[in-house]
């Protein structure tokens, strides 16, 4: 079985000659579809803010639901699951699966990995591997983005295809070409309306936490310990209530790069508890505090955007990050073919922020 684009053609071979024969690829979406992808700043259209996600199990939809959270609807809380109800709680995220590759649907909340003894989605991998008929074909994960961003995780259980996306990847990244493209909803307006942000990060232990630090002016020693130039494209597509919806292209793969890359920008992510408090205010006007003494705390909404966001400030307190990994490119079977596209409906409770805050797409 081949994958195609979306004009039908056919892509790589994704999975392992011995693994073949359609293995049984029954769906809860479509891995491919409405949005395009640009190579620059311009790219995917917006979602449509009445997307939703159901997360009950495959072949269930009327046993209960461990991830419902009346206020934020789709943040998971793995403190309050057992194993089992992960596991469930995965099986209903799955988008696609097709001979070894398997694309969830991840929900804000759950880390890739953890110490040991945690719920993860490392974790559990091996019971999900079994519940989705791959047998002994242990599932390994090829792409997934931090616990705190919901959106698309790519897994694999054919070692081989997992080695040649990887290389896929790296080469895209080389190449400057973005293979991922986040949705954003931030707390102020980004001005210009699209760019790239560059920026030189460190990752610091500071008082116990570990925390994303820019670096000005690197030198060469700064790069040979630990320092990376970081690159990401951004564009507003839509604005509203003093918020925009972002579009954003990372082109460097650094811990908490686009966080930091919209604080950068006086415009944090909504629900931002780590970073945001490096943006203050003085008299309307936004400014950047010392990052290496600035230390994370909840992020601070103005009160009228508290109200159109339908929360007290109590819940304003608790509001998820607002990061979502849309889309991800997968190869196609020869190098100039168009590649396919992974599409990942946005979470219910930032679907429901777009709609109270009036984000739809110009």
């Amino acid at each position: 079985m081949w994958a195609v684009n979306r004009k039908g053609q056919p892509l790589m071979k994704l999975w392992c000659v011995e693994n073949s024969k359609e293995q049984g690829s029954s769906s809860l979406g479509r891995a491919r579809g409405q949005s395009k992808l640009g190579t620059g700043p311009s790219g995917s259209q917006a979602p449509p803010v009445e997307e939703r996600h159901q997360l009950h199990p495959r072949g269930s939809s009327k046993r209960s639901r461990p991830l419902e959270n009346q206020r934020f609807p789709g943040l998971l809380q793995p403190e309050n699951l057992s194993r089992e109800q992960l596991i469930d709680a995965l099986r209903a995220c799955v988008l696609d699966q097709r001979g070894p590759l398997v694309t969830l649907n991840k929900p804000q909340g759950l880390p890739v990995t953890g110490k040991p003894g945690e719920l993860t989605l490392l974790s559990v991998l091996p019971e999900l591997s079994q519940s989705l008929g791959l047998g002994e074909r242990e599932l390994q994960v090829v792409r997934a983005s931090g616990k705190e961003t919901s959106g698309l995780v790519l897994l694999s259980s054919c070692p081989e295809t997992a080695s040649r996306l990887q290389k896929f990847f790296t080469y895209s990244q080389r190449a400057q070409r973005p293979i991922a493209t986040y949705w954003a909803v931030t707390d102020g307006i980004p001005a210009p309306s699209e760019g790239k942000i560059q920026a030189a990060l460190k990752l610091e232990h500071i008082e116990g936490v570990d925390l994303v630090v820019p670096v000005k002016s690197p030198s060469r020693k700064d790069i040979l310990e630990g320092v990376k130039r970081t690159l990401s494209y951004y564009r507003v597509v839509a604005t509203g209530s003093g918020c925009a919806l972002v579009q954003l292209q990372p082109l460097t793969a650094f811990p908490s790069q686009l966080q930091v890359h919209m604080v950068l920008q006086l415009c944090p992510v909504l629900g931002d508890h780590k970073y945001s408090a490096r943006v203050s205010t003085v008299l309307g006007q936004r400014f950047l505090l010392p990052a290496e003494s600035t230390k994370p705390q909840r992020q601070v909404l103005d009160e009228a955007l508290i109200r159109r966001l339908h929360l007290t400030p109590s819940q304003a307190a608790q509001l998820p990050l607002h990061l979502h990994l849309h889309c991800l490119h997968l190869p196609g079977a020869r190098p100039r073919d168009t590649p396919s596209e992974l599409l990942a409906p946005l979470p219910p409770y930032f679907s429901r922020t777009l709609q109270y805050l009036g984000l739809h797409q110009q």
